[in-house]
Protein backbone atom coordinates (compact mmCIF):
# COMPACT_ATOMS: atom_id res chain seq x y z
CA UNK A 1 0.00 0.00 0.00
CA UNK A 2 1.02 3.85 -0.09
CA UNK A 3 0.28 6.83 2.22
CA UNK A 4 0.16 10.09 0.70
CA UNK A 5 -0.18 13.45 2.55
CA UNK A 6 -0.72 16.12 0.89
CA UNK A 7 -0.88 20.03 2.43
CA UNK A 8 -3.06 21.94 0.56
CA UNK A 9 -2.93 26.11 0.12
CA UNK A 10 -6.43 27.56 1.94
CA UNK A 11 -5.74 30.29 -0.36
CA UNK A 12 -6.06 28.39 -3.36
CA UNK A 13 -9.79 29.04 -5.07
CA UNK A 14 -10.04 25.56 -6.33
CA UNK A 15 -9.04 24.29 -2.58
CA UNK A 16 -11.81 26.54 -0.99
CA UNK A 17 -14.00 25.39 -3.63
CA UNK A 18 -13.16 21.38 -2.48
CA UNK A 19 -13.40 22.07 1.05
CA UNK A 20 -17.22 23.19 0.71
CA UNK A 21 -18.39 20.66 -1.92
CA UNK A 22 -16.73 16.87 -0.64
CA UNK A 23 -17.70 15.23 -4.23
CA UNK A 24 -15.16 18.04 -5.86
CA UNK A 25 -12.44 16.85 -3.58
CA UNK A 26 -13.36 12.80 -4.04
CA UNK A 27 -12.81 13.69 -7.53
CA UNK A 28 -9.86 15.25 -7.40
CA UNK A 29 -8.27 12.81 -5.30
CA UNK A 30 -9.36 10.14 -7.73
CA UNK A 31 -7.39 12.29 -10.07
CA UNK A 32 -4.35 10.83 -9.07
CA UNK A 33 -5.32 7.28 -10.07
CA UNK A 34 -5.73 7.60 -13.81
CA UNK A 35 -6.25 4.93 -15.23
CA UNK A 36 -7.83 3.80 -11.99
CA UNK A 37 -6.20 0.03 -11.22
CA UNK A 38 -9.57 -2.24 -11.22
CA UNK A 39 -8.72 -3.71 -7.66
CA UNK A 40 -7.71 -0.29 -6.16
CA UNK A 41 -9.16 0.64 -3.11
CA UNK A 42 -8.95 4.48 -1.93
CA UNK A 43 -9.40 6.11 1.04
CA UNK A 44 -8.98 9.32 2.65
CA UNK A 45 -9.27 11.75 5.23
CA UNK A 46 -9.15 15.80 5.25
CA UNK A 47 -7.62 16.81 8.80
CA UNK A 48 -7.99 20.85 9.69
CA UNK A 49 -5.13 21.91 11.93
CA UNK A 50 -6.66 23.53 14.68
CA UNK A 51 -3.70 25.33 15.15
CA UNK A 52 -2.54 26.61 11.58
CA UNK A 53 -5.70 26.09 9.93
CA UNK A 54 -3.83 24.39 6.97
CA UNK A 55 -6.24 21.57 5.23
CA UNK A 56 -4.22 18.05 5.48
CA UNK A 57 -5.17 15.41 3.02
CA UNK A 58 -4.03 11.68 4.32
CA UNK A 59 -4.79 9.14 1.59
CA UNK A 60 -4.40 5.67 1.43
CA UNK A 61 -4.28 3.63 -1.69
CA UNK A 62 -3.04 0.08 -3.23
CA UNK A 63 -1.47 1.82 -5.89
CA UNK A 64 1.51 4.51 -6.02
CA UNK A 65 -0.40 7.77 -6.68
CA UNK A 66 0.40 10.72 -9.42
CA UNK A 67 0.13 14.28 -8.20
CA UNK A 68 2.33 15.31 -10.99
CA UNK A 69 -1.42 17.38 -12.63
CA UNK A 70 -2.25 18.47 -9.62
CA UNK A 71 1.79 19.96 -8.42
CA UNK A 72 1.22 21.86 -12.31
CA UNK A 73 -1.69 23.84 -10.62
CA UNK A 74 0.01 26.83 -9.52
CA UNK A 75 -0.85 27.08 -5.82
CA UNK A 76 -2.60 23.96 -5.08
CA UNK A 77 -0.31 22.44 -3.13
CA UNK A 78 1.05 24.73 0.21
CA UNK A 79 3.62 21.58 0.26
CA UNK A 80 5.53 18.94 -2.18
CA UNK A 81 3.72 16.03 -1.74
CA UNK A 82 4.65 13.53 -0.03
CA UNK A 83 4.15 9.66 -0.95
CA UNK A 84 5.47 6.57 1.05
CA UNK A 85 4.66 2.80 0.43
CA UNK A 86 2.70 1.46 3.58
CA UNK A 87 2.67 -2.04 4.57
CA UNK A 88 2.39 -2.80 8.13
CA UNK A 89 2.63 -5.71 9.96
CA UNK A 90 0.51 -6.40 13.24
CA UNK A 91 1.27 -8.91 16.33
CA UNK A 92 -1.80 -10.03 18.81
CA UNK A 93 -2.12 -7.66 22.24
CA UNK A 94 0.06 -4.76 20.49
CA UNK A 95 -1.34 -1.54 21.16
CA UNK A 96 -1.72 1.39 18.91
CA UNK A 97 -2.79 5.09 18.43
CA UNK A 98 -5.63 5.82 16.06
CA UNK A 99 -7.89 7.71 14.46
CA UNK A 100 -11.08 7.54 12.62
CA UNK A 101 -13.30 9.98 10.65
CA UNK A 102 -16.67 8.13 10.16
CA UNK A 103 -20.04 8.04 9.19
CA UNK A 104 -21.15 5.70 11.88
CA UNK A 105 -24.78 3.89 10.57
CA UNK A 106 -27.25 1.25 11.56
CA UNK A 107 -29.79 0.03 9.08
CA UNK A 108 -33.59 0.03 10.29
CA UNK A 109 -35.59 -2.57 8.65
CA UNK A 110 -39.01 -1.82 9.78
CA UNK A 111 -41.46 -2.30 7.38
CA UNK A 112 -39.03 -3.55 5.06
CA UNK A 113 -39.65 -7.12 3.16
CA UNK A 114 -37.62 -10.06 4.54
CA UNK A 115 -33.89 -10.55 2.65
CA UNK A 116 -33.70 -5.97 2.07
CA UNK A 117 -31.10 -4.04 3.67
CA UNK A 118 -33.41 -1.31 5.37
CA UNK A 119 -33.11 2.27 5.29
CA UNK A 120 -29.57 3.82 6.82
CA UNK A 121 -29.88 5.88 9.70
CA UNK A 122 -27.13 7.96 11.56
CA UNK A 123 -26.25 7.14 14.74
CA UNK A 124 -26.40 10.20 16.29
CA UNK A 125 -25.85 9.17 20.27
CA UNK A 126 -21.66 9.36 21.57
CA UNK A 127 -22.62 6.20 23.19
CA UNK A 128 -24.17 4.39 20.48
CA UNK A 129 -21.32 5.75 18.31
CA UNK A 130 -19.00 3.79 21.01
CA UNK A 131 -20.96 0.88 20.73
CA UNK A 132 -20.85 0.92 17.26
CA UNK A 133 -16.91 0.89 17.01
CA UNK A 134 -16.89 -1.50 19.26
CA UNK A 135 -18.46 -3.88 17.34
CA UNK A 136 -16.56 -2.99 14.07
CA UNK A 137 -13.81 -4.01 16.06
CA UNK A 138 -15.07 -7.60 16.76
CA UNK A 139 -14.89 -8.20 13.10
CA UNK A 140 -12.17 -6.05 12.38
CA UNK A 141 -9.78 -7.79 14.84
CA UNK A 142 -9.21 -5.22 17.39
CA UNK A 143 -10.09 -3.44 21.32
CA UNK A 144 -10.84 -0.58 21.91
CA UNK A 145 -8.89 0.77 25.02
CA UNK A 146 -9.52 4.53 25.11
CA UNK A 147 -11.96 6.38 23.30
CA UNK A 148 -12.61 10.28 22.39
CA UNK A 149 -15.49 10.65 20.20
CA UNK A 150 -15.78 14.44 18.62
CA UNK A 151 -18.66 15.14 16.84
CA UNK A 152 -17.93 17.10 13.21
CA UNK A 153 -21.21 17.61 11.98
CA UNK A 154 -22.89 17.08 8.84
CA UNK A 155 -21.59 16.91 5.43
CA UNK A 156 -24.42 17.45 2.21
CA UNK A 157 -23.24 16.88 -0.83
CA UNK A 158 -24.91 16.45 -4.55
CA UNK A 159 -24.02 13.21 -6.29
CA UNK A 160 -24.03 12.71 -10.09
CA UNK A 161 -25.82 9.76 -11.54
CA UNK A 162 -23.40 7.57 -13.53
CA UNK A 163 -25.89 7.06 -15.99
CA UNK A 164 -28.20 9.62 -16.24
CA UNK A 165 -25.64 12.93 -14.88
CA UNK A 166 -28.70 13.77 -12.33
CA UNK A 167 -27.44 14.50 -9.21
CA UNK A 168 -29.49 13.32 -6.22
CA UNK A 169 -28.58 14.96 -2.39
CA UNK A 170 -26.66 13.00 0.43
CA UNK A 171 -26.02 13.58 4.03
CA UNK A 172 -23.72 12.23 5.97
CA UNK A 173 -22.58 12.75 10.03
CA UNK A 174 -19.04 13.12 10.48
CA UNK A 175 -17.85 11.68 13.78
CA UNK A 176 -14.09 11.62 14.54
CA UNK A 177 -12.96 8.78 17.18
CA UNK A 178 -9.20 9.25 18.35
CA UNK A 179 -7.85 6.79 21.56
CA UNK A 180 -5.93 3.76 21.60
CA UNK A 181 -6.59 -0.06 20.98
CA UNK A 182 -5.15 -3.44 20.63
CA UNK A 183 -4.90 -5.96 18.31
CA UNK A 184 -6.45 -8.88 18.52
CA UNK A 185 -6.29 -10.57 15.12
CA UNK A 186 -3.19 -9.03 12.50
CA UNK A 187 -4.93 -10.55 9.57
CA UNK A 188 -8.99 -9.49 10.47
CA UNK A 189 -7.50 -5.90 11.42
CA UNK A 190 -4.86 -5.67 8.48
CA UNK A 191 -8.05 -6.41 6.66
CA UNK A 192 -10.20 -3.71 8.12
CA UNK A 193 -7.35 -1.18 7.55
CA UNK A 194 -7.28 -1.47 4.08
CA UNK A 195 -10.88 -2.02 3.50
CA UNK A 196 -11.80 1.14 5.42
CA UNK A 197 -14.54 1.08 8.69
CA UNK A 198 -18.20 2.00 7.76
CA UNK A 199 -19.91 3.60 4.94
CA UNK A 200 -19.29 6.40 2.59
CA UNK A 201 -15.51 5.78 1.85
CA UNK A 202 -15.60 7.72 -1.10
CA UNK A 203 -16.37 10.74 0.32
CA UNK A 204 -13.10 11.03 2.87
CA UNK A 205 -14.50 8.29 5.91
CA UNK A 206 -13.77 5.11 6.90
CA UNK A 207 -9.70 5.54 6.69
CA UNK A 208 -8.39 4.54 10.02
CA UNK A 209 -4.64 5.74 10.58
CA UNK A 210 -2.49 4.54 13.38
CA UNK A 211 0.88 4.78 15.13
CA UNK A 212 2.65 2.70 17.28
CA UNK A 213 2.20 3.80 21.03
Amino acid sequence: MYLSQLILNPRSRQVRSELARPYELHRTVMSGFVPKPPDERVLFRLDLSTRDGIPKLLIQSHSRPDWSKLQAKDGYFFEKPQVREYNPQFQIGQKLVFRLLANPTRSNKEGVEPGDRGKRETIGRAEDQAAWLERKGDNGGFRVCILRITSIGEQRLAVPDRDTKETHPARHWAVRFDGELEVTDPDAFLAALQLGIGSAKGFGFGLLSVLQT
